[in-house]
């Protein structure tokens, strides 16, 4: 009897916190439900991408890190600080995020599509001019393919840093080729398709990089957080700083960030390994399905 109410009392915290967890992140919702039939699958049912993207703590290092390389392109946090509510809404934009995340990764193929389509549709208002005087259109394909090189590259370095299972070289080709798919869909030219093609392409970026005024308010913006309590504020500034340990000396600089690499090696990383695993306690990443 004391055993089953044992079990019974751990499953019921455990729900109770994973909730807390996603709510925290702006994951109000049910996540969408998962296709498990490979002939509706948007994405392969043994794809990298449905382990890396189903780990939720990494995705919360990379998506952070892919917050904060996306601000450096000054077209890009245009659109944002020109079209955005981020600073009204925050979890409202993560939970759009974590929506289309969900439905390209683990929905069918007419779900991924129309989730492509609402996104391309919001973008298309996006357009004005940065403070460079060029005009800037969310939906351009060179902008596009910006955003998506940050978010591929930070979600498989956070992952490969972090995740629940190892990543062979391989893999990880493997997973920026299944991105180029979702990229393609998405309006993208000739979008990478390895680790090699896509760290190139990043650095074919850094001549246009820069900093703005925009970019730095967005920045101290998602370092200070938004959230309430001493744990969840302690939670985003480990996190924040694991984000800033996956970049390169250059995007840190590019930032303003201090580099402190003692730091990084001797804490950040270490506490951040040991948090990920406590997350992933109670947010377990869902089962992989065989191909």
């Amino acid at each position: 009897m004391s055993a089953t109410l044992t079990t019974e009392t751990l499953a019921r915290l455990r729900r109770r916190v994973n909730r807390d967890i996603r709510k925290s992140v702006g994951l109000s919702k049910e996540p969408p439900p998962r296709c498990n039939d490979p002939e509706e699958a948007y994405f392969a049912l043994d794809s990298v991408a449905r382990t890396i993207h189903g780990d939720l703590p990494p995705m919360m290092v990379g998506g952070l890190g892919s917050l904060f390389i996306q601000m450096l392109h000054p077209h890009t946090m245009a659109g944002v600080a020109q079209h955005s509510r981020y600073r009204e809404d925050p979890l409202g934009r993560l939970l759009q995020t974590a929506n289309f995340i969900g439905y390209t990764t683990y929905g069918t193929r007419a779900q991924a599509y129309a989730s492509i389509e609402r996104v391309l549709a919001v973008h298309q208002v996006v357009r004005g001019v940065a403070d460079d005087g060029a005009t800037y259109f969310a939906n351009d394909p060179h902008l596009l393919a910006w955003v998506h090189a940050a978010e591929t590259s930070m979600f498989l370095t956070a992952y490969r840093r972090f995740g629940a299972v190892r990543l062979s070289e391989a893999d990880a080709d493997r997973y920026v080729h299944e991105m180029a798919n979702l990229a393609t869909d998405l309006g993208m030219v000739d979008p990478p398709t390895s680790v090699a093609e896509l760290e190139a392409a990043i650095e074919r970026f850094r001549p246009e990089l820069r900093l703005t005024v925009e970019g730095a308010t967005a920045r101290d913006f998602v370092v200070r957080g938004v959230q309430r309590g001493v744990i969840n504020r302690s939670a985003n500034w480990l996190l924040v700083r694991s984000s800033f340990a996956l970049m390169t000396p250059w995007q840190r600089g590019l930032l303003d960030v201090a580099e402190r690499p003692l730091r990084a090696r001797w804490f950040i990383q270490p506490a951040t390994s040991v948090f990920c695993r406590l997350l992933r306690f109670f947010v377990p990443p869902p089962p992989r399905s065989p191909g």
